[in-house]
């Protein structure tokens, strides 16, 4: 005896079909593209039979980056040792008047010691040169 056809089967199919066709897209899109085909529907039902047919869209891979040498690779080395790595960093506050402070903070990678902090309502591209001037002398 022939089972008779459920009223959702070929929406089902649709969705299958729907889903091999676009991998990228979801129940919603989905559902308004349905509509546009003419189907009545809402996304409610079809969140419901996407579920059932265990629909989802596939997760992105993380693209990852080559481990190696470059040119201007420093940013993933790993310091070894003292003075092998520094890091720099623009910080900003303000002071009780208002009047805006610019910080130019460089720290070693390996110790996290705070090599030099330069305090400047602005900084300069030589402000920062003369900095690190200095620390390369010292260090």
């Amino acid at each position: 005896m022939l089972k008779p056809p459920k009223p959702d089967d070929a929406l089902r199919a649709r969705l299958r079909a729907y889903a091999k066709e676009s991998p990228r897209y979801g129940y919603r899109r989905a559902a308004a593209t349905l509509r546009t085909e003419g189907y009545r529907i809402n996304d409610k039902h079809v969140y419901r039979l996407w579920k059932e047919l265990e629909l989802q869209v596939p997760q992105r891979r993380k693209a990852w980056r080559r481990v190696g040498e470059a040119t201007n690779g420093c940013h993933r080395l790993k310091a070894e040792r003292p003075n092998h790595i520094w890091a720099y960093d623009f910080l900003s506050d303000q002071t009780a008047c208002g009047k805006t402070l610019k910080i130019l903070a460089i720290v070693d990678e390996f110790t996290r010691e705070p090599l030099a902090l330069h305090v400047a309502s602005s900084i300069r591209s030589g402000d920062v040169v003369g900095v690190l001037r200095t620390l390369f002398v010292e260090r």
